[in-house]
């Protein structure tokens, strides 16, 4: 059975056994997929109103957007679980002879060069949907607001978790062209992430 397929209860009794899937990685996901599904939620609570009927149509397409990317967020948890598996093989790969040692570290670098990006790919397209968040909460249903921003700060946790799950990759790559590269969009969505997070946070307070 996948992940994605557990029960809540299943899935945090295996985040809490002592193995180490699914993990930060695939937690990741999750948070990015709550935070959907919560922006969802507010366009939801906003289309079909009167007092919203200048913004039905945008929030029929926030929704419908949120919907697509949940669904592609719940397989990365599975994703990020592969990745980390295909890690784990190369290193149990055979190292008696000169040959079995280069294709071995040959396998590890391609592993560990795959599970920084899958990561990476979570926490940028999770980035991407921050301006459609705030959209949400600026001219979304005020009533759902605080629930948009949890929303938002799921999004947050899972940008900031993912990005750390590349850091701990790049740490055994080899490629350093590609671990500079790495870090650098590490350190920008780092800071924009939490710079959105910050003017979401104060546009709230002045709601509640």
């Amino acid at each position: 059975m996948k992940l994605k397929d557990l029960t809540l209860k299943e899935f945090l009794d295996m985040s809490a056994a002592n193995e180490p899937v699914p993990g930060g990685g695939s937690n990741a996901a999750l948070n990015a997929a709550m935070g959907t599904a919560l922006t969802e939620m507010v366009a939801n609570l906003t289309i079909g109103r009167k007092k919203y009927a200048d913004v039905d149509e945008r929030m029929r397409a926030i929704a419908v957007e949120m919907a697509v990317q949940r669904s592609r967020f719940l397989e990365d948890i599975d994703r990020d679980a592969e990745a980390y598996r295909l890690v784990m093989d190369a290193y149990r790969l055979p190292k008696e002879t000169e040959d079995e040692q280069q294709l071995r570290d040959a396998q590890i670098q391609e592993a560990t060069r795959w599970a920084s990006q899958v990561p990476m790919e979570v926490a940028e397209r999770a980035f991407s949907l921050l301006e459609t968040m705030w959209e949400t909460l600026l001219r979304g249903n005020p009533n759902a607001a605080t629930d948009g921003l949890v929303g938002l700060m799921n999004c947050r946790t899972a940008i900031l978790s993912a990005l750390l799950n590349v850091r701990v990759n790049l740490g055994g790559i080899q490629d350093q062209s590609f671990v500079e590269e790495m870090n650098a969009k590490c350190d920008r969505l780092e800071k924009q992430t939490m710079e959105i997070e910050a003017k979401a946070i104060e546009l709230i307070k002045t709601r509640i």
